[in-house]
């Protein structure tokens, strides 16, 4: 019997992008085949087979989940200057930013056309499902992009950001993959809640990787948080924890962009260690996975149906650092 990854592996491999013009057409496709984690679909396959759904009929949900993902990156990489996505060159690089504007427009309504295509007793729920998802993901893209120029911004504030960013799509796939198997409502709302927190963890492990991780696991250059003063959760909890020199250096350090920025990525570095931020951010990581495990334990279904979700919950939490 197929794994789910392998299914949603052979989702993607099959479904290709070359009608014309090619100019707007090629860059999608080009950049759903850089492959990725695929988190969403999966999640969203998942979620309908815990409930004893017909995994043909999402099929469809999980190329339109997937898709719209990957037009956020389109447009997060062209706001972000950033050169690389999953090791090759970013879409507005290898073409133009024009090009990854038109490209990612024609993603999200690809997206949409994907959830028209399979009819379904609660599509109505679906759609809304996604549309609201869209609107809070694009709500967090503007908060990412106020927090750069704001002088004040709290922890609080920056989890509110990444639960919109990151964590709604995830629980959004999740649900939508619930309403296709016609699960329960109450069910529904405790693996929405399991999403969230499964999110919460995934970017502040994501945050910490950035600053601690091994380059050649995690696949980004280590620090580049910090080279873009990004103000991630290690920074906002040194901020937090610091005397007043420390933040006062760090404030200073991170309004500041040198050519040859490594010395700067290795005071942070060094005010982090000093400060114990990894092991603060180890441990916010680990309350996040334990509020989502405790909704997935909530859900009543057979504990072997919850299997793929543990799994999946255990490889993200014990990803290399």
């Amino acid at each position: 019997m197929k794994t789910l990854l392998t299914q949603v592996q052979e989702i993607f491999d099959t479904e290709r992008f070359l009608a014309e013009p090619k100019e707007l057409y090629a860059p999608i496709d080009y950049t759903l085949r850089l492959g990725g984690k695929r988190i969403r679909p999966l999640l969203l396959l998942a979620a309908n087979q815990m409930f004893d759904g017909d995994l043909s009929q999402v099929r469809n949900a999980a190329l339109g989940i997937e898709t719209f993902h990957n037009f956020t990156l389109l447009h997060d990489d062209l706001m972000d200057k950033s050169p690389l996505r999953r090791g090759q060159p970013t879409v507005y690089r290898k073409w133009d930013e024009n090009t990854a504007i038109l490209s990612g427009d024609t993603m999200f309504a690809l997206a949409w056309r994907y959830f028209l295509r399979q009819s379904h007793a609660r599509l109505q729920e679906i759609l809304n499902c996604f549309n609201e998802t869209a609107i809070l993901v694009c709500e967090g893209q503007q908060y990412d992009m106020n927090f750069e120029h704001s002088g004040h911004i709290t922890l609080s504030d920056y989890m509110e950001m990444i639960r919109l960013k990151t964590a709604v799509l995830l629980a959004g796939a999740l649900k939508i993959g619930a309403l296709y198997a016609e699960a329960p409502d109450s069910d529904i709302a405790r693996l929405y809640d399991f999403g969230i927190h499964l999110g919460l963890a995934f970017q502040l492990q994501d945050d910490l990787l950035d600053s601690f991780g091994d380059v050649a696991v995690f696949g980004k250059k280590t620090g580049q948080d910090i080279r873009d003063n990004k103000k991630t959760y290690l920074y906002l909890k040194a901020l937090e924890t610091g005397a007043p020199a420390q933040r006062e250096r760090l404030q200073a350090l991170f309004s500041t962009t040198p050519a040859q920025d490594d010395d700067k990525v290795a005071e942070v570095l060094e005010l982090y260690k000093i400060l114990a931020i990894r092991r603060k951010t180890e441990e916010a990581v680990q309350e996040e996975f334990s509020l989502a495990k405790g909704a997935l334990d909530a859900i009543q279904v057979d504990e072997q149906k919850k299997s793929v979700l543990r799994q999946l919950t255990e490889t993200l939490l014990n990803r290399d650092k």
